[in-house]
């Protein structure tokens, strides 16, 4: 349980320094730092990634494919939530703007690289 709440905090602080460095940029840009739902998603990645861990945590037994249909139905989970609470905002003017879609994509390219690394870790070390 430990390692799961210490890969909770590398993952908040890799996503609140990527934060920064978004604003940073957006601002550079001379970009309205708030617009496209910024906070909300970073923080919708990190709350799911977090779920998503734990659910499949909790599934993991040895030699089951189940985790691994889980992890993919969390991605899913994105996805829809995406669909639902982004893409219809997005889209209200007609077009999705590509900082819009990178409002979004980066943190979700974020949790799920560390999401993957972190659970392939942990699935090498239970078969050791």
């Amino acid at each position: 349980m430990r390692g799961n709440l210490k890969f909770l905090a590398i993952l908040f602080a890799v996503l609140a320094f990527a934060f920064s460095i978004h604003l940073l940029a957006l601002d550079a840009m001379a970009k309205s730092l708030w617009d496209h739902k910024i906070v909300l998603a970073y923080v919708i990645n990190f709350v799911l990634a977090a779920i998503i861990l734990f659910l499949v945590l909790y599934n993991l037994k040895p030699q089951s494919a189940q985790a691994g249909f889980i992890f993919f139905g969390g991605s899913l989970l994105k996805f829809l939530v995406f669909f639902l609470v982004f893409q219809p905002s997005y889209k209200a003017d007609g077009e999705m703007q590509t900082i819009e879609f990178v409002t979004f994509f980066v943190p979700y390219a974020i949790c799920l690289v560390l999401e993957v690394f972190y659970l392939s870790k942990v699935l090498n070390n239970q078969s050791s």
